[in-house]
């Protein structure tokens, strides 16, 4: 099995020797693949939705990994008990869906060694979300494919340092190390950015006007991320 550059990303945090539970487990394509390389010990697929988890059970058969895999029906984290697993993955959803899925499972919040998050949308939302609740991410990576931009998050619990609003935006750990795939989402970001303030200044309305003063402040934002970086 070969997996996205997306998903290889997100399965090279997992620890080595982990036993892992993949929240939103889709097609089961990251336990299966960490289960075949022997990267986990045992690992649980689980999805709120009967299709996705049916389509996991297919692919787990096909490689004949049904003793090592188990899938289950479950609203996030829910049934997830506390010692099943020490690695927890939610990717391939938005920022607000990976907070409610943190949030339904508080239980495991000081069982469980590393979370491995990849939200999709509201970045600086999950970052101020886990420094309000007492994780702290230890590293961060990104990867572009098919013209989007992914990031992944190495979490576990403890005191994270205060951020600026351009390091909860682009992440503190990607900017101070330079990250090349977040230098390059800066710069196309900037350039949309401009772009759009372009054609706002050509309209008068109320709106256009508030949209610009928001895109004054996201440039700023950028502009900051990108100095931090030189």
């Amino acid at each position: 099995m070969r997996l996205s550059k997306r998903l290889a990303l997100v399965a090279s945090f997992v620890n080595e020797g982990s036993s892992l539970a993949d929240i939103g487990t889709d097609h089961g394509y990251i336990p299966i693949a960490l289960t075949r390389q022997g990267k986990v010990t045992r690992a649980i697929a689980m999805d709120v939705r009967k299709g996705p988890l049916e389509r996991a059970r297919e692919h787990i058969r096909e490689y004949h990994l049904e003793e090592r895999i188990e899938t289950r029906l479950s609203d996030g984290a829910e049934r997830l008990k506390a010692g099943e697993a020490d690695t927890v993955v939610i990717a391939g959803m938005g920022g607000e869906l990976v907070i409610h899925i943190l949030e339904g499972g508080r239980h495991l919040w000081d069982e469980v060694g590393q979370w491995v998050l990849s939200p999709q949308s509201e970045l600086d939302k999950v970052r101020t979300y886990l420094q309000e609740n007492g994780f702290v991410i230890t590293r961060e990576d990104m990867v572009e494919e098919d013209g989007k931009y992914y990031t992944v998050m190495d979490v576990s619990r403890g005191v994270m340092e205060e951020m600026s609003q351009a390091e909860r935006l682009y992440g503190a750990y990607l900017i101070r190390h330079k990250n090349p795939v977040l230098r390059e989402f800066l710069k196309r970001e900037r350039d949309q950015l401009l772009k759009i303030r372009e054609q706002l200044n050509a309209q008068s309305t109320d709106s256009a006007r508030a949209r610009l003063a928001e895109l004054t402040r996201e440039l700023d934002w950028n502009r900051e991320a990108q100095d931090e970086m030189q």
